[in-house]
């Protein structure tokens, strides 16, 4: 198989096999201009219960390999998605609209997670513990937890899939994908790459096609001992409760509502790059962008003008044009959130200093990148999740305050704090209940660091050492030598 973008069927891939050309498929629509970028087959339970059959048949196998061996495939995917990350980033910039810029930055970004748990995987040490008897001999040994099954979100299509996929086969686990209907060209294309990495058949499967009755399958099925899911806290708790009847094992990365500190000490063009880089990336469209703006009023005046300045010169447009930074919303209903949020801020009096309309552009789906000031915790843009290209600023007087409206939400994802105070930077980072902090950082993720959220974002942690953990089950063995 070898699909390009002008090809309009694309299959899903069980036990080797790329299959289901006889079923009704789903259109993939570019939100950039509206049209059909290719179709994916509408699979359901059976095809993801052949799916489920295939990875454990596989696992049976692929478990008792060596981490080196596993290491080899990995480091041979690896240098395909380098190979191919031009093709990879048109598709994913076709399908999702992320500006051709950054869609080459997710493939190698993306890569770099199977190169990290290539090497990671031969570093999943057991323990020899101390004895309480001389006739005994104690040992922890760690083996891979089975079947995983990793559900992916639209927003980050290659680098969501990475994370999860590269410690989940170096730990020995195979796996089942579930791309969102949104973008699944990118993580097909993938597949395809996993194939000329010669990997064995059944150790990777995709399917598409209907969440409701694939996750379904997923849940319901005792062959899948692992879930690994991004998406919205929603779906987290159905997530949550419809384990419970198996107790399967799950990660968790939910969303978020990241605030973004900005104390009178700080260093304003930092903090003004730095926000720019958080709020805007992917149209603002990720879990980790800061969602709330604190500014203390020293600065504050400074930073909107040179802020609202920055955003006001980001072009806006079709993603594949090199020179755009600002991409389309994923669809209609992402933009007419998005205006709801602004329109209900100047409804309680809230300022536009830039931005703050709907643009028409060929049928895409295009916010202008807004700032808005005079903000105050009562409007729903400093309550709830934009997932748009919009930065609310408040004015704060203390630290004390900001920590506390920051704090004030039951998402812990991510948040940003400016300060060039080594006292005052330590004070904020202990007192803020989120999983990762950015000190004078607009974007913090690392592929070596962990990556998870405190509260209702999430259960556990990707990337870094931690990472494989959660592909891994802990097994304690005593053995009497007399």
């Amino acid at each position: 198989m070898n699909q390009t973008l002008d090809e309009k069927n694309y299959l899903m891939y069980i036990n080797g096999e790329w299959v289901g050309k006889d079923l009704e498929v789903l259109d993939v629509v570019n939100p950039a201009n509206g049209q059909i970028v290719g179709s994916v087959p509408i699979g359901g339970e059976v095809e993801a219960n052949q799916a489920i059959d295939a990875a454990y048949d596989a696992f049976q196998t692929w478990s008792k390999t060596t981490a080196y061996e596993r290491a080899s495939y990995l480091k041979k995917l690896h240098e395909l998605m380098v190979e191919h990350q031009d093709e990879l980033a048109q598709i994913m910039t076709a399908e999702m609209g992320k500006p051709i810029n950054e869609a080459r930055g997710e493939v190698i970004y993306a890569a770099a997670f199977l190169e990290w748990y290539a090497e990671e995987g031969k570093r999943v040490y057991g323990e020899i513990l101390p004895s309480h008897m001389t006739n005994k001999r104690l040992q922890v040994w760690k083996r891979p937890v089975g079947v995983v099954a990793a559900i992916t979100p639209w927003n980050f299509p290659a680098a969501m899939l990475t994370r999860k996929m590269g410690p989940a086969l170096a730990a020995g686990c195979t796996i089942v994908i579930k791309p969102s209907s949104d973008s699944p060209l990118t993580a097909i294309k993938m597949l395809e790459l996993c194939e000329e990495a010669g990997f064995p058949k059944g150790v990777i499967n995709l399917v598409t096609g209907s969440s409701s009755q694939i996750g379904k399958a997923i849940m319901e099925n005792e062959k899948i001992r692992k879930v690994t899911f991004t998406g919205s806290t929603e779906v987290g708790k159905i997530l949550i409760k419809q384990s419970a009847h198996q107790v399967k094992r799950l990660s968790l990365e939910l969303g978020g509502h990241a605030p973004l500190i900005v104390l009178n000490d700080a260093n304003v063009e930092l903090a003004v790059k730095g926000a720019i880089a958080s709020k805007f990336r992917n149209a603002g469209q990720t879990c980790v962008c800061a969602n709330r703006i604190y500014v203390q009023s020293g600065i504050h005046d400074e930073f909107v003008e040179k802020f609202s300045a920055a955003v006001n010169l980001m072009k806006v447009g079709n993603g594949a044009e090199t020179e755009v930074s600002i991409g389309p919303l994923i669809n209609q209903a992402s933009l007419e959130k998005v205006s709801h949020h602004v329109e209900d801020a100047l409804s309680k009096g809230a300022k536009i200093e830039t931005g703050g309309n709907e643009i028409s552009n060929n049928g895409g789906t295009f916010y202008a990148p807004t700032v808005i000031s005079n903000v105050n915790p009562s409007m729903i843009v400093m309550q709830e999740e934009t997932f748009g290209p919009v930065a609310p600023i408040q004015k704060v007087e203390t630290m004390e305050e900001a920590i506390s409206f920051a704090n004030d939400t039951p998402y812990g994802l991510a948040a940003y704090v400016f300060t060039d105070s080594v006292a005052k930077g330590t004070l904020l980072i202990e007192q803020l209940n989120f999983g990762i902090v950015g000190w004078n950082d607009g974007a913090p993720s690392a592929v070596q660091a962990p990556f998870g959220g405190m509260k209702e974002s999430g259960v556990g942690r990707e990337g870094g050492r931690e990472g494989i953990e959660a592909f891994l089950e802990t097994q304690y063995v005593s053995i009497a030598i007399s």
